[in-house]
């Protein structure tokens, strides 16, 4: 490839906040600058979770498309495609299968991790086979290059694992992917509890009007220990300066001393990120708002993008079946 390609995305099951932005939809605008840009909508994997409401899968994709696109997502530079429609995806991920062992998947603290989050007693087949198919996402189309946070090194780890295997136990027809690990943050959620979420009700979402991001901004959970205005803070348990930190660097500094000294308020501290959220998201707003009274635009860039990935799975996998000694017919 004389240009290196990303692969990322996320899992079709509802809207994206702001700590989706901060940790990694805001790098995705930079990335489609620099790489080929490859953006999956995850739909089979959001089955690993909602496969008992599948009907609400068609309506989250599209709101997680309007939130790319009303963040700066380009469809001329970056390929949005959605997951189930690109069949060769499952095809690999069944190959893949063949030869990942159990135990692997088992050990995975990933997976352990969000089968408990999840709330699940049982461990369904789909979902410890996750980083399989997560493997298959990357290696259908080559991607060099992986955006991850922390918590996701173990599932691209067995992804790179599994990629070496595949070329040592056939030929090395697929590409080992990289991690690319940066500075993202991990918002914690308004309630001060746990990261961001939807399902947690502590999220700001990126469509949020400004009324909505002063009342939840208002409502949010600061440093429990300060009683009194007064009271010396400490903004590294509070959950409105990491939002300062995030979204407002230059001015961390001046709000860390602020509140350690007892000379800034909680109320003022919210009234400053409260604006800066909204001059963050009113554009995004009005964007959305632009591709939303489109959608059979919208629709057509899906299928696109899809197409565009299908195109480029159908030459990976001719690879792969000659590979593996099935192209019987050539």
């Amino acid at each position: 490839m004389l240009q290196e390609r990303v692969l990322t995305g996320d899992r079709v099951t509802g809207k994206l906040h702001l700590g989706h932005y901060a940790g990694s939809l805001k790098n995705r605008v930079a990335l489609q600058e620099q790489y080929d840009t490859f953006i999956l909508l995850a739909d089979v994997q959001a089955l690993t979770t909602h496969f008992d409401r599948p009907d609400v899968i068609p309506r989250h994709l599209r709101e997680i498309t309007l939130d790319y696109l009303s963040a700066g997502i380009d469809p001329e530079r970056a390929t949005i495609f959605v997951q189930s429609m690109v069949p060769e995806i499952a095809e690999l991920t069944v190959f893949f299968s063949m030869f990942v062992t159990v135990n692997a998947l088992r050990h995975n603290p990933t997976v352990k991790a969000e089968s408990k989050s999840a709330g699940l007693g049982d461990m369904y087949y789909g979902f410890l086979g996750y980083p399989v198919s997560q493997a298959a996402d990357i290696a259908f189309c080559k991607a060099t290059i992986v955006p991850v946070g922390d918590d996701q090194l173990p599932h691209l780890e067995l992804a790179r694992k599994i990629v070496r295997r595949f070329n040592e136990l056939y030929k090395p027809v697929l590409v080992e992917p990289r991690p690319l690990v940066g500075d993202m943050p991990r918002l914690v959620g308004t309630d001060g509890s746990a990261k961001m979420s939807k399902s947690l009700g502590n999220a700001i979402e990126l469509d949020s009007t400004a009324e909505e991001i002063a009342y939840k901004i208002r409502r949010a959970k600061t440093d429990p220990a300060r009683v009194h205005k007064n009271d010396p803070g400490h903004p590294d348990i509070c959950p409105i300066y990491a939002y300062h930190q995030a979204f407002r660097p230059g001015e961390s500094a001046e709000i860390r001393e602020g509140c350690e000294k007892g000379t800034l308020g909680c109320s003022a501290c919210k009234q400053l990120i409260a604006g800066a959220l909204e001059r963050l998201l009113e554009p995004m707003r009005e964007r959305r708002a632009t591709y939303a009274a489109r959608p059979k635009d919208v629709d057509d860039l899906l299928m696109a993008g899809t197409l565009r990935a299908r195109a480029v799975a159908g030459e990976t996998m001719k690879e792969v079946r000659e590979a593996m000694c099935l192209d019987y017919f050539g």
